[in-house]
């Protein structure tokens, strides 16, 4: 059986300069996330590559909710509904550690926000923000990356999939970074406490 595609599958892969009204725009989706839907939420962080300064990125804010547990995604999606946000449920069984949704004109399939709500400091909680945080802290890195994005984007062009893929290795690889030097961090300040 063949897989049915996605809306915005075949939307061009778009990679552009860092923009430095992406942090205030997460800035004011949060603002609007907590009158929504702060009594649910534990803490909201900006992801992905639009949250490192100097790194390009897909014109997109990745925007990520911690629940205490993801069954409160439930009461979040009527009040997420009414300030833009579109729950995308026929993503969970792909994804049924999050819950999906996007936010923008209705002209462009892929939107300007994705929003993922997930149960806070579960893997992928801590994954997003090892990564995010060490591409913050490691310019060469972030640098690297965006090359990389660059010459996937030019390879994959019409091929969302292709290129998330693509990118994984590198994701995988500087996360694993992130957590020895986190953990290489840890030992060096209990040594100095003893």
């Amino acid at each position: 059986m063949k897989k049915k595609k996605k809306s915005w599958e075949n939307v061009p892969v778009e990679i552009c300069e860092y923009d430095t009204a992406w942090p205030l725009k997460f800035e004011e989706q949060k603002g609007d996330l907590m009158k929504a839907i702060g009594n649910k939420v534990v803490a909201i962080e900006h992801i992905g590559s639009t949250a490192v300064p100097g790194l390009g990125a897909k014109p997109i804010i990745d925007i990520m909710v911690g629940l205490r547990q993801l069954s409160d995604a439930e009461d979040c999606i009527e009040p997420l509904r009414r300030i833009g946000y579109e729950y995308v449920p026929e993503l969970e069984a792909e994804i049924p550690e999050r819950r999906y949704f996007h936010k923008g004109p209705s002209n462009l399939p892929k939107k300007h926000y994705h929003l993922h709500m997930v149960e806070i400091h579960r893997e992928f909680w801590n994954a997003q923000i090892l990564f995010r945080d060490y591409l913050k802290t490691h310019s060469d890195a972030a640098q690297e990356y965006f090359k990389l994005k660059k010459d996937l984007a030019a390879k994959y062009r019409l091929n969302r999939e292709a290129y998330t893929e693509a990118k994984t290795s590198f994701i995988r690889s500087t996360i694993a970074k992130a957590r020895s030097a986190r953990a290489g961090h840890a030992i060096r300040v209990r040594s100095r406490v003893r």
